[in-house]
């Protein structure tokens, strides 16, 4: 009998401030690792950009060089989604930006704590998510570091940070993970799914998409999706049928981008990724746009 397929729900993936298992990015570490021993001789750069795709450990990396810093004795502040706040102070998780208002509170809690003389550090992820107003704030800290102050700063895209910000920091740029390296964390946190190679190519060396796929079922639609796509004669009942899965959740619509490159479909890849960004403007059924995106790489198979 095969094995029971693990429902999304079961999946329990840790959170980087939690987990002590950083698989690859040794270069960085040790990057680090090489300054901090020397700050008392060559001061160390305040400022430390880990920059690199989403998924592949960075914000894992900071926690584990924030950990190191203050040790539990000095101050550990911050900046993410979970603490995100509005003008009034209340919680504003949203998933999108990170305001203004939660960078302030995170200044006046630093200007408040203890100047025992341990290192404290200020840890952000990500800088992509910062607003405007929020970048603003944060590059006015940058300009005049306080002392001991080590700030950690995960992004995603550099493109997406300011150039003043970008130019006081020392940038890190973070590789994706490898097949080998993938297949490790596969091992560790989720030990009774044998996840296959082509699952850990369409994740483009990220952890966090397997993660993401495992948790939304959407490594089981991508294989029904490149099947569907290599069965000689579909109908339109089966096609749409497999688009109400798909367009519930945004993060499956790339999966669409991962067909069409396994396909090797390269004109097709610019006007498939407009589409995609059409779903969320034109359609108000989104099913309706992800079954024109199937239909149209199927016409050119």
């Amino acid at each position: 009998m095969a094995p029971r397929k693990k429902a999304s729900s079961e999946y329990k993936f840790p959170h980087p401030m939690e987990n002590e298992h950083l698989v690859g990015h040794s270069d960085t570490l040790r990057n680090f690792m090489d300054a901090w021993e020397k700050r008392d001789v060559h001061p160390i750069h305040p400022v430390w950009m880990l920059t690199g795709p989403v998924g592949i450990g960075k914000a894992t990396l900071a926690y584990k060089i924030a950990k190191m810093v203050y040790g539990n004795v000095g101050d550990f502040f911050i900046i993410d989604q979970e603490r995100n706040i509005d003008k009034d102070g209340k919680p504003k998780p949203d998933g999108k930006v990170i305001s203004v208002y939660t960078v302030r509170a995170m200044i006046d809690k630093m200007q408040m704590s203890s100047m025992s003389g341990d290192w404290r550090v200020i840890l952000i992820d990500s800088v992509d998510q910062l607003n405007t107003a929020a970048s603003n704030a944060i590059l006015k800290l940058l300009e005049e570091p306080p002392a001991k102050t080590l700030f950690l700063l995960v992004v995603h895209q550099l493109a997406n940070v300011l150039p003043t910000v970008r130019s006081r920091a020392r940038v890190e740029k973070m590789r994706p993970l490898t097949i080998s390296q993938l297949r490790e964390l596969c091992a560790r946190f989720i030990p009774e799914d044998e996840v296959s190679t082509e699952t850990l190519k369409l994740c483009n060396g990220s952890f966090g998409k397997i993660a993401n796929l495992k948790t939304s079922g959407g490594d089981a639609i991508y294989a029904e999706l490149i099947e569907l796509l290599n069965t000689e004669h579909v109908n339109s009942g089966d096609v749409m049928a497999l688009a109400h899965k798909i367009a519930p959740s945004p993060e499956l619509h790339g999966i669409l981008l991962d067909a069409v490159a396994s396909f090797g479909l390269a004109d097709l890849y610019p006007i498939v990724t407009r589409a995609i960004a059409d779903i969320k403007n034109l359609y108000l059924e989104p099913e309706v746009g992800i079954f024109k995106i199937i239909m149209d790489i199927k016409k050119c198979l």
